[in-house]
């Protein structure tokens, strides 16, 4: 014999209206309509073939068979409840998978998990670096750094830093034959390029720049080894300013102009719209979010 389930939609809308005796204050618990409400609670007496409310004076009272029924449903609700919140407890702990491109994991991430590890010892992180391919958290990933115009399907999305490029190469270049004292002295040195040579090209072009080659020089697969050969004097690289920022701060690399190219692609923190209440990605996510706006302040 199949089981004679209610709607559960009119279940929530009647002990909600029976909790507080109120059809408009059950509808603003539940961000619908008290028309709305009143609908569900009409498809529920129907459905159960008994009269569960009555108004009286302008008042709302439960019948006889509406009081035991809500006597009854009230206890399976807060069981509900407690489950959820045992479950999202659970979730507080345990592993959490990151999945970054090996340039934020190396250049931002790696450096400050201790932070994190010391908030949080019930949970242990999992760096999984690797190139961002089809933009499509894998099942063992929890959260995903993708870098991008934030607009990505089936996920929750976090911007963090606003990317700043700026010209980063090593101080050895401000001395020799062909010092960097102003931006058109790029012409006399090598360019480094990390996949893509149109960063370049927009910062010469805001930057005033002519007669540069932005087309030559040798191309990296990740950030990160552009900036390591910039340390290493082999020419000018264009970096964010926030994963250089060690760098610059270690005197390994200086930011030889002041201009500055504010870029229309970030860094977002990622995961699934069906994990964003789930305590261990909560935890990170506030985590980072937090360190984020700190260091976005001392730019």
């Amino acid at each position: 014999m199949a089981r004679r389930l209610p709607p559960l939609n009119s279940l929530k809308a009647f002990e909600a209206a029976a909790r507080h005796l109120s059809f408009t204050k059950a509808a603003e618990e539940l961000y619908v309509t008290q028309a709305a409400v009143s609908h569900q609670i009409k498809t529920l007496e129907e459905h159960l073939g008994l009269k569960l409310f009555l108004r009286k004076n302008r008042s709302l009272l439960l019948t006889e068979e509406g009081q035991g029924y809500f006597l009854d449903i009230k206890e399976i609700f807060a069981q509900l409840v407690d489950a959820t919140e045992k479950l999202l407890a659970r979730g507080a702990k345990g592993s959490l998978t990151v999945s970054l491109t090996p340039s934020f994991a190396i250049q931002w991430l790696v450096p400050r998990l201790s932070l994190f590890n010391e908030l949080h010892p019930e949970i242990d992180v999992r760096i999984k670096a690797q190139d961002q391919d089809d933009n499509s958290l894998q099942d063992d990933v929890d959260i995903a750094i993708y870098y991008g115009r934030g607009h990505w399907s089936g996920v929750e999305t976090h911007k963090l830093h606003t990317e700043y490029l700026v010209p980063l190469c090593s101080p050895m270049l401000l001395n020799g034959p062909k010092p960097l004292n102003e931006p058109q002295d790029l012409q006399y040195h090598t360019l480094l390029h990390d996949t893509t040579r149109r960063p370049w090209k927009l910062w010469m072009k805001t930057a005033g720049v002519r007669n540069v080659q932005v087309n030559q020089g040798p191309i990296f697969s990740h950030s990160s080894m552009a900036m390591q050969a910039a340390a290493h004097g082999q020419g000018v690289a264009l970096g964010n300013l926030v994963l250089a920022k060690p760098e610059i701060d270690a005197g390994r690399l200086i930011v030889p102009f002041n201009h500055t190219l504010e870029s229309k692609n970030a860094y977002y923190l990622v995961f699934r719209e069906s994990q964003s209440e789930l305590g261990k990605i909560v935890s990170f996510k506030e985590w980072m979010l937090g360190l984020v706006e700190k260091e976005q302040e001392q730019l």
